[in-house]
């Protein structure tokens, strides 16, 4: 979709985390869509041993997906999505 671009991304084990610029002529729900559904067709022919994976359905990404928008604080939710993945991993390390 011309003029969407992912500026910041971030994976954890088992979800990820982005900071996308999307003009505002674009539904989000739409460009989400376009982004799961192209990914998911590219990992499944990449990787053929997701079809074992996700025998009854054709899907990779789970439905849903959270969205913010930014405005004064870029810097902040920048900041949130690249160091992310290092609090998530340090939180799967504690012992209770």
């Amino acid at each position: 979709m011309p003029g969407v671009t992912i500026e910041t991304i971030d994976f954890d084990q088992d979800h990820l985390h982005m900071v996308m610029e999307i003009p505002p002529k674009y539904a989000i729900a739409d460009v989400m869509g376009q982004l799961k559904g192209r990914s998911a067709s590219h990992m499944r022919k990449t990787f053929k041993w997701l079809s074992k994976v996700y025998w009854k359905e054709n899907v990779v990404w789970s439905p849903g997906y959270f969205v913010s928008s930014v405005g004064i604080d870029e810097h902040v939710i920048r900041r949130y999505v690249e160091y992310q993945g290092r609090k998530d991993s340090d939180q799967l390390r504690m012992e209770l």
